[in-house]
């Protein structure tokens, strides 16, 4: 409990926020003879207020990452396989309490989206496994899973079994499930619900991101990459969205400013994290970039200041973290797995 602090957990980042500005405002008034203009400044600053969080509300080993070595940790397979290249975000496991000796039971576990290079080409689902989380062997030479397309994935484990949320063909989500992570079985398209019970709209939902917590499944997805939205279930058999509205949007700045879907939510220090990735259209390329936000009740959720938290230059995103001791590395998945250490 923490007893000095005087608001609450939900209004942290709007206090932070105001913080951050007060200086601002107070130079500014010395500076400025006109309190109209100060007036206006300040009501534009504080209505971009729920659109971003200040430096402070994110941990540096949260944030700062540098390039690890100089090519990527794993790639596509390439010409002459199934995997000519691989896509989308991939899925690593990481079990802290085994040592990497037993090929049952590895230390490091990667899933991962193959195709024949074709963009309409099937996806099909890779695996591999590794001691360090750097250096990966392909558990065979075809696909773990090729009775339908399989990318973008989740793994989650959960009561001896490990749960696949996943896109399917034309961007539907899907789950799979497995006793061991390698033998998989297709559940089906999950059944997602307007907040009134009614079905969502037809059309994709896909790159489906899922937290449970207190018996709670919560997905967020996106549709078409013009959001993200949450809904939620207890029994993973219908899906009711908490708002019929996206709990983050697309637009702080031209590296999300029309596209943004979820990778991975991550619970620090009590607070939650979604690591996401947001690209601009209309570009001469089309850069993809890696981008942190923070919430402390998986609704509200307010945008890192310093988004995003690779150079958007390398066009790197479907990023996720893994715990490395008291620090974390971030791995980015798409078109290539790179991997990034703290500085």
């Amino acid at each position: 409990m923490q007893a000095t602090r005087f608001v609450s957990a939900g209004n942290h980042a709007l206090t932070c926020q105001i913080q951050c500005l007060a200086k601002g405002f107070s130079d500014l008034l010395k500076r400025s003879p006109s309190q109209m203009l100060w007036i206006v400044l300040a009501i534009s600053l504080v209505a971009s207020l729920t659109s971003f969080a200040c430096a402070d509300d994110f941990p540096p080993e949260l944030v700062l990452f540098k390039q690890y070595g100089d090519k990527p940790i794993f790639t596509a397979a390439g010409s002459g396989t199934w995997e000519v290249k691989i896509r989308e975000r991939g899925w690593i496991h990481l079990d802290p309490k085994a040592d990497g000796s037993d090929p049952a039971n590895p230390r490091y576990r990667l899933w991962y989206t193959g195709y024949n290079g074709v963009t309409e080409g099937v996806k099909h689902l890779g695996y591999a496994t590794s001691k360090d989380g750097v250096s990966w062997t392909r558990l065979q030479a075809t696909p773990i899973y090729d009775q339908h397309w399989v990318e973008d994935m989740i793994v989650l484990p959960h009561k001896n079994v490990w749960h696949m949320f996943a896109e399917g063909k034309d961007d539907l989500a899907q789950l799979l499930t497995s006793p061991d992570g390698i033998k998989w079985h297709r559940e089906g398209q999950l059944d997602v619900r307007k907040k009134n019970g009614m079905p969502i709209e037809p059309g994709p939902y896909g790159t489906p991101t899922v937290w449970l917590e207190n018996g709670v499944w919560h997905l967020f997805y996106e549709r078409n990459d013009l959001g993200i939205w949450l809904a939620t279930t207890q029994d993973l058999k219908v899906w009711t969205n908490v708002s019929d509205d996206p709990v983050i949007r697309p637009g702080q700045g031209i590296h999300d400013r029309d596209m943004v879907a979820m990778n991975q939510i991550v619970k620090y220090k009590g607070r939650y994290y979604a690591y996401y990735h947001g690209s601009a259209r209309g570009e001469a390329k089309s850069l993809w970039t890696t981008n942190v936000a923070v919430s402390d009740d998986l609704q509200t959720w307010h945008k890192y200041s310093n988004n995003p938290i690779l150079p958007r230059e390398l066009n790197r995103s479907s990023g996720i973290i893994i715990a490395d001791g008291d620090k974390f590395r971030l791995y980015t998945m798409h078109p290539e797995v790179w991997l990034h250490v703290a500085p």
